[in-house]
């Protein structure tokens, strides 16, 4: 018995899109694209940066050498500056090493990561209070607070009326 194949006919095939309606879908592709890209390589970045912050915190400063250490940190920051830009001034790596320091488990940072960007990270890095840090953390994270919605937040003390 031979079987017969059936052609999709005008009603069964989706109709083609008008060029401004592919435009559009295409736009939006896009978009997402670039969204997602960004959102990888922040986390890559905020990454890089806690493991910096970890790798010269212990094995430089030790918590013992800090006039020692901060002049490694000078030298360090001058050759980095050299090789890859601002990004690595002495400023940035003492916060890197802040953030390494406040938030010392690396799974929290990886979970965080995704969600969080640099910037979140170095508005939370100032609050000494770890249960304080971690409830804004956490906030940012469900609730998807830009950086200047988490700064006001922290200004409004949020934190202290819940």
């Amino acid at each position: 018995m031979t079987r017969k194949t059936s052609h999709p006919t005008a009603s069964t095939t989706k109709a083609i899109d008008t060029p401004d309606n592919l435009a559009a879908e295409i736009r939006e592709m896009i978009a997402q694209a670039r969204s997602t890209a960004a959102i990888a390589v922040n986390a890559s970045l905020t990454l890089l940066y806690w493991r910096i912050g970890r790798r010269v915190h212990a094995e430089v400063l030790n918590g013992e050498r800090a006039e020692y250490g901060q002049g490694i940190v000078a030298a360090l920051s001058r050759q980095l500056v050299a090789d890859h830009g601002q990004s690595f001034s002495v400023k940035n790596l003492q916060r890197m090493i802040q953030f390494a320091e406040v938030f010392a488990d690396e799974q929290i940072v990886v979970s965080l990561i995704r969600q969080l960007s640099w910037t979140h990270f170095i508005a939370l890095i100032p609050l000494k209070e770890p249960l304080k840090r971690d409830f804004y953390a956490q906030m940012c994270r469900t609730e998807r607070w830009s950086v200047r919605t988490l700064r006001a937040k922290i200004d409004s003390m949020l934190f202290e009326r819940t």
